[in-house]
């Protein structure tokens, strides 16, 4: 089996381009992943023919069915210029977006390659980025996308590089930011012959269906500015309520928020979607707050929770509700956004596209479906102690029948969440030579291990002040100095997992 650089024909590079600019409806965050995944990429200020070509090899389609024969192609990149013999495997596992070849050269990861002389590979994640295991994403071939599927992917391609690179006896250790830090600690769980350590950053390792500690999260990280913040923002939120009721108040909004059409009140999905954008304004942002991302092409990065929290707290910008429309321009501003767009139908339809080079290239279908199926994590507005209101727990089941069909209700979600914790252990798993990084700040890390006791066998780090991932981006003489010890001592478990 020989794996060769394959290059992507302009044709479908352009419809990717093309498919970004064209799926608006679906908003910037969805189910706490942004447009491109939940990982972003370290900026690199080198040459892109510099960077490891693409690389690739046969995939069996269904790694649980002897009887099916299907292979694919998966993309890896491979950066060997830190090996020497009898070096370390690092492998950084790919999740719900494309595989970028610039992680090859930067993060923290290839600093801790440089100390330990590894030789580091990235898997990009089956259906995700140009790993299409199927003709199209229709819900019949979505069945092949799972965590499962994806964890066995990763054990073969374990054994096939072992064996194209001679690297029979070399220790290995696994990388992986948010999803793909499940995927790290879960293949721990389940491969501990395959593997000698895992770092599991900002990893949610409990799936629920009804994720309303997300928005606790993140309002406790509009506190952090002041007491202020949060009254502001709740104020507003209610007005935005109020105005809604009456036809002038409705006209109202659209102007104030710059809405790309007429709201009607009697589309409670719509509403529903406008409730959920205004509150992703303030979600994205704290969920990234000052986490050293900077990546290429990036937007968005310099907007931080005291930006908002600056905005909502100036009475000199009028009403709360003025505010609040102050930080929804700004957003659209960072994001070169004509008019929000809030219509329930375009999202769905862009959701429903299957093709390619269709929306399903930018992996926004993909992670709903995975969602739907296994995980839930649905960020709705339940909780009451927090200032957002308007998108329930029904709004996100209904995206799941909108988009895949009737049969993927609330009864099979829970099913398949159901089974994920059974399967992977959830609060429940011990797995020795793991450790879970997790940030105050990020959301997410309310899904994941941030305590130690005596009858943990793993490694746990919280970071006060810190954001989704922050701790995988290269260093910056600005980190704060729990961010730096945190990476000193995911160095230091790393040596001891090589030499134990």
């Amino acid at each position: 089996m020989v794996d060769v650089p394959k290059v992507l024909p302009v044709t479908l590079f352009l419809a990717f381009v093309l498919s970004l600019s064209v799926n608006a409806g679906i908003p910037k965050i969805l189910r706490g992943r942004p447009k491109g995944g939940m990982l972003g990429v370290p900026k690199w200020h080198g040459k892109k023919e510099e960077l490891p070509p693409d690389m690739w090899l046969k995939q069996k389609l269904d790694h649980f069915n002897d009887a099916d024969t299907s292979y694919w192609e998966q993309r890896y990149f491979v950066n060997d210029t830190f090996y020497k013999d009898g070096g370390p495997i690092f492998i950084m596992i790919g999740g719900e977006g494309t595989a970028d070849p610039i992680w090859m050269v930067e993060g923290m990861w290839i600093e801790y390659a440089k100390s330990y002389n590894a030789m580091c590979f990235q898997l990009e994640h089956r259906y995700y980025g140009k790993s299409h295991p199927t003709e199209n994403t229709s819900v019949e071939n979505l069945r092949y996308l799972s965590s499962e599927q994806a964890l066995a992917d990763l054990a073969y391609f374990i054994r096939y590089t072992r064996d194209k690179y001679q690297l029979y006896h070399n220790k290995l250790i696994t990388f992986g930011g948010s999803y793909p830090g499940s995927l790290s600690a879960w293949f721990r769980v389940k491969y501990p012959h395959l593997v000698n350590g895992a770092v599991a950053t900002s990893a949610p390792i409990n799936a629920v269906l009804n994720f309303v500690e997300y928005l606790d999260v993140v309002s406790k990280a509009l506190d952090t500015t002041g007491p202020m913040c949060n009254k502001m923002v709740q104020t507003a939120h209610m007005t935005v309520g109020k105005l809604l009721q009456t036809d002038s108040g409705r006209k109202q909004l659209k102007k104030m928020f710059n809405l790309c059409d007429d709201i009607d009140i009697a589309n409670t999905e719509d509403v529903a979607n406008l409730y959920s954008n205004l509150a992703g304004n303030f979600e994205g942002v704290v969920q990234y707050n000052k986490d050293n991302r900077a990546f290429e092409g990036a937007v968005g990065t310099n907007i931080t929770v005291d930006t908002l929290c600056n905005i909502m707290n100036d009475v000199g910008r009028g009403d709360p509700i003025d505010r609040y429309a102050a930080v929804n321009a700004l957003m659209l501003t960072t994001y070169s956004e004509k008019c929000m767009d809030f219509s329930y139908k375009k999202m769905i339809d862009d959701l429903t596209k299957t093709d390619w080079n269709s929306s399903a290239a930018e992996g926004g279908r993909q992670w709903m479906y995975q969602t739907c199926t296994e995980f839930g994590f649905y960020q709705t507005s339940d909780l009451k102690d927090q200032p957002f209101t308007g998108f329930p727990l029904n709004f996100s089941i209904q995206q799941c029948i909108d988009i895949f069909g009737a049969k993927f209700n609330a009864d099979l979600i829970q099913k398949g969440i159901n089974r994920t914790n059974t399967n992977y252990g959830a609060y429940g798993m011990k797995p020795t030579k793991v450790v879970f990084p997790n940030g105050s700040i990020d959301p997410w890390h309310a899904l994941s291990f941030t305590t130690t006791s005596v009858d943990q066998p793993f490694t746990t780090i919280y970071i006060d002040g810190t954001a989704h991932c922050a701790n995988m981006y290269p260093s910056t003489p600005v980190d704060p100095p729990q961010l730096t010890e945190a990476r000193k001592t995911i160095n230091t478990l790393i040596g001891q997992w090589l030499t134990t």
